[in-house]
């Protein structure tokens, strides 16, 4: 079987990140038995974590022929779990019979990774303050086939799951009966040749996979669409934004459609295949993680911009359109103020982009409020 992730000289580069310091952490190595097999894994602590205080946990779940090593520093998701203050592991997969690490999504294998990872919650819990009610599930290409195998068979423990290059085997999706309303992001490569978008005989296609978790959530069919900014015009690709709103218990499907992209996690900090650099894969899963629960969507009052949110305008100095680009989908309120200190522009909106028109020349400054939250962005009209 043709391997998710080709990772031959990634350990070089990525120990020589390491070695340089580039990358900070504080992991705890550890492992546990579980099917009679020794099953190891890395557990990264923030150095925010604290003992008193539930934290929640993601688990970031590696690809076919990688390892959780490779995984933690290509997706670098403990970089915003250090903003963020989430419990981060990264368990590994096992050997399958051809010697190559996997999750047993494809039933190659007898493995029951299923029960390993509901079993290392529980023994996470054991050791730490682990908030049962978010437990989230992500991974890069086979671990994004587990994360929605954990959505099928563990909806009463997993709050919400994303996945980058994966979809579901065909015959898993239509075996798949979730307890409960999942949410659900897909992020995904219209140029991938290993698990193609349009799916293949084995592999379901994303848009099938979409209706699937629409349908089961209750979301609208009728998606918003977003064309995310073209930041870095030579990666290759663009990006589009599908939302399916209005889901049972607040919950959504969201896609992030790389038009042109490969088998790659966007943002990321080793550039494989066609990799899009128009936004951060790893802080988009945890902007969407962080607004579930086990019970559905927090309320929109309980959520507010995390401290380093960017908002990025463009262009800047404008000739009277200023595209406004947001690291979150969470409503937040938007003023704009011009340089005299009128107000010229007041609105609400929950959506990553949104386009402003200003009537005259000079300063204006784009005030962005959500919950205790604010930033500001100064821009230019010509």
């Amino acid at each position: 079987m043709k391997k998710f992730i080709f990772f031959q000289s990634f350990l070089l580069t990525v120990f020589s990140l390491f070695a340089s310091g580039l990358i900070a952490q504080t992991t705890v190595s550890a492992s546990m038995m579980h099917g009679g097999i020794q099953r190891n894994y890395r557990l990264y602590i923030p150095a925010s974590y604290n003992q008193a205080n539930p934290a929640a946990l993601v688990m970031n779940l590696h690809g076919y022929g990688s390892n959780n090593i490779e995984q933690e520093f290509y997706t670098l998701i403990s970089r915003v779990a250090d903003t963020a203050g989430f419990l981060l592991v990264h368990p590994n997969g096992t050997l399958d019979v051809n010697n190559i690490r996997h999750w047993n999504t494809f039933g190659t294998s007898n493995v029951d990774d299923v029960g390993f990872l509901s079993a290392l919650i529980d023994t996470l819990a054991g050791n730490y303050n682990v908030d049962l009610n978010r437990v989230y599930s992500t991974g890069m290409s086979n671990g994004g086939f587990m994360s929605f195998q954990l959505a099928c068979a563990l909806s009463h423990r997993i709050a919400a799951i994303a996945s980058v290059t994966g979809t579901m085997v065909r015959t898993n999706l239509a075996a798949c009966n979730p307890g409960r309303a999942v949410p659900v992001m897909q992020i995904h490569g219209t140029a991938d040749g290993t698990v193609p978008y349009a799916g293949d005989v084995f592999f379901a296609p994303v848009q099938s996979l979409l209706d699937f978790w629409v349908s089961n959530n209750s979301c609208s069919s009728t998606p918003v669409i977003t064309q995310l900014p073209d930041i870095d015009v030579n990666d290759g690709s663009t990006a589009e934004h599908y939302l399916y709103e209005g889901g049972q218990n607040g919950t959504v499907v969201e896609h992030f459609k790389i038009i042109g992209g490969g088998h790659s996690w966007p943002g990321a900090a080793i550039n494989l295949n066609v990799t899009n650099m128009d936004f951060s894969a790893s802080k988009e899963i945890w902007r969407f993680f962080r607004k579930y629960t086990l019970d559905g969507l927090i309320n929109v009052g309980e959520i507010n911009l995390p401290k380093n949110a960017v908002i990025t305008a463009w262009p800047n100095p404008s000739n009277g359109i200023v595209n406004l680009k947001f690291d979150d989908v969470h409503e937040k309120r938007i003023t704009i103020y011009n340089a005299t200190g009128q107000v010229v522009g007041d609105f609400i909106s929950n959506t990553i982009q949104k386009e402003v028109t200003l009537s005259h020349k000079g300063l204006y400054l784009i005030h962005v409020s959500s919950g205790k939250n604010n930033q500001i962005v100064k821009v230019i009209n010509h």
